[in-house]
């Protein structure tokens, strides 16, 4: 309901007094448009850090070559 709501405002405001069908063709074009793309946008990013903080975890762990281990002597 919100969505609606939304492109009616934006819709009406993008195209100005008098033009109510482009304004709701267009309002109506912005809200298929937002309802594909923030679902999509949001796992990117979602992703994105996830991989950031794998590469972080990653690189605060200390790896040494084999021949750097202690002797036993």
């Amino acid at each position: 309901m919100f969505g609606k709501i939304a492109a009616a405002w934006l819709g009406k405001n993008v195209a100005g007094r008098g033009s109510g069908t482009t304004g709701a063709l267009l309002g109506i074009g912005a809200a298929a448009l937002a309802r594909r793309s923030v679902p999509a946008l949001a796992a990117v990013a979602a992703l994105g850090w996830g991989y950031n903080k794998w590469k972080e975890r990653r690189a605060r762990r200390a790896t040494y070559p084999a021949e750097a281990t202690p002797s036993s002597s």
